[in-house]
């Protein structure tokens, strides 16, 4: 994301969007004791720098990069010069590192998505126009009616801390899963759940968000995805991953470190 902090509690009530419950800090607060301490928000890296030291320190060809949500930073990294990290442009350091981009973000064949629009509508056209690799785009369409995190919720550890963000932000009620997916179509490719809706053509932003599919026959690196199944089972996909991967891990040492530092949980605050 490109916040530079998450909202404060206090700037989502009495607003019409309240049921987009403020969990990051909260995450962060409670579960500051791990294996990968987390830091300040002003201690964190430039995110064009740390693109183009991990992409220079990456194979040729090898980095898929999904982006779920704005483009701000994809646009500087495309911009960037040649730096201690790397001779390279940024676009020639993309064209030799970058595999595939993932966007979570558009509707298809056309659409507004927030992701376009929410920051710089401006700088999310220049990504995915001048882009000049593989792209695969998951629509605004593909994972809102898959609701998923609700078995997370009711059968996940209780010191599992996606489960809590999953609580502190919906309060139990299973979310929208357009990142998830499009995070899951990342790391496995197209798999049972996930087919193209295209075969060629490409993708083209306008100045202020707004998308639109170009039926050109002689493009054929950038597509959009469709489930191949219903909402339904790719939810409970979704779900069988998040409650496998929390009953993977032991993150009661993590609470218990948080716990001592800041005095222990209330009730009310979990």
């Amino acid at each position: 994301m490109e916040f530079k902090r998450s909202p404060g509690y206090c700037s989502l009530c009495n607003i019409w969007y309240f049921s987009l419950g403020e969990y990051t800090s909260k995450v962060a607060f409670h579960w500051s004791g791990g294996t990968l301490p987390w830091g300040h928000a002003e201690e964190a890296w430039d995110p064009v720098l740390l693109y183009r030291k991990l992409l220079s320190e990456a194979e040729d060809g090898s980095v898929t990069i999904a982006s779920i949500g704005f483009l701000d930073s994809l646009s500087g990294l495309l911009n960037s010069t040649a730096d201690s990290y790397s001779i390279l442009n940024g676009r020639d350091l993309v064209a030799r590192k970058v595999a595939e981009l993932v966007i979570m973000g558009g509707g298809y064949p056309s659409g507004y998505s927030w992701n376009f629009w929410g920051s710089n509508s401006s700088l999310a056209a220049h990504v995915v126009n001048t882009w000049e690799g593989r792209m695969v785009f998951v629509g605004d369409d593909v994972g809102k009616d898959v609701k998923s995190g609700g078995e997370l919720m009711s059968a996940g550890p209780k010191t599992d801390p996606v489960r809590m963000a999953y609580i502190y932000y919906s309060y139990y009620v299973p979310a929208s899963s357009w990142d998830p997916l499009a995070i899951l179509y990342a790391i496995g490719g197209l798999g049972a759940l996930f087919e193209y809706g295209n075969e060629y053509g490409y993708n083209h932003v306008e100045g202020n968000g707004e998308n639109q599919w170009v039926w050109n026959q002689h493009v054929k690196n950038q597509f959009f995805l469709r489930l191949k199944v219903s909402n339904e089972t790719a939810a409970e996909e979704l779900d069988r991953l998040f409650l496998q991967g929390a009953l993977s891990v032991g993150n009661q040492h993590v609470v218990e470190a948080s716990q001592r530092k800041h005095g222990g949980l209330t009730r009310d605050e979990l």
